[in-house]
């Protein structure tokens, strides 16, 4: 799947906005479809970006192979991936919807959020492909995974991510998990450096509730957010 995006580099309309900003998904449509506004500033232009719009490609990698998909296939998978077919019928309707999409709807969509745009300052961008993961299931067959989850060799001498794009919310945690999965042997000389930088390292926030506040005050005050 593609992730398709109406890009705007006109800066008088830049300027006016510097923040993400999201809206609500349509009715039946999938969490990850959730429309936002969104400034992005790339070797020091600065853009405003809408969407996102599912498109649809057979690559793995944006400059990858149209066979990529097709190569993948083995006997061991096509039970599962008949699985997740039958599983998520709406899913696969709205992807359907989102790749038959002319420009039109695109724009429509993004007058809908904000109702001054003109289309002439506007143009389309694929920002590249996100390939979702599909995994056997004893019960169900198959199951398509949304989140990030990191694959490692046994030896720790290679580890690769796969899943939804990284964020802020995940990329603390898959640095440690690289840390922990690939450098185990020396971890145990940077732990007193690790629980430094971030005091919850080791412990569970959950269980705490001592450690959670202080968590919290510390990180309001850095943000500059008031503490609740």
């Amino acid at each position: 799947m593609s992730g398709i995006w109406l890009r705007c580099d006109d800066p008088e309309l830049n300027k006016r906005h510097h923040a993400k900003v999201y809206g609500k998904a349509a009715v039946g449509s999938p969490p990850m479809s959730v429309p936002h506004l969104d400034t992005r500033v790339i070797s020091g232009q600065h853009s405003l970006l809408f969407g996102p719009y599912a498109g649809f490609s057979s690559k793995f990698l944006k400059h990858g192979s149209l066979l990529d998909l097709f190569l993948s296939i083995r006997p061991s998978n096509i039970g599962p991936l008949l699985a997740v077919a039958r599983d998520n019928f709406d899913l696969t309707k709205y992807l359907i919807g989102q790749v038959l999409q002319t420009s039109a709807h695109r724009f429509a969509a993004l007058q809908a959020y904000y109702p001054r745009a003109r289309e002439a300052d506007w143009r389309l961008e694929v920002a590249g492909q996100r390939v979702q993961i599909i995994k056997p299931d004893a019960k169900r067959g198959g199951i398509l995974e949304f989140g990030t989850e990191l694959v490692s060799a046994s030896d720790g001498s290679l580890v690769a991510l796969l899943g939804a794009s990284p964020g802020a919310s995940t990329a603390v945690w898959i640095a440690i998990e690289v840390l922990e999965r690939c450098f185990a042997n020396e971890l145990k000389a940077w732990t007193a450096k690790l629980k430094h930088m971030i005091p919850s390292y080791g412990e569970s926030l959950t269980e705490d509730a001592t450690l959670c506040r202080r968590v919290r005050a510390d990180t309001a005050k850095v943000l500059g957010l008031q503490n609740i």
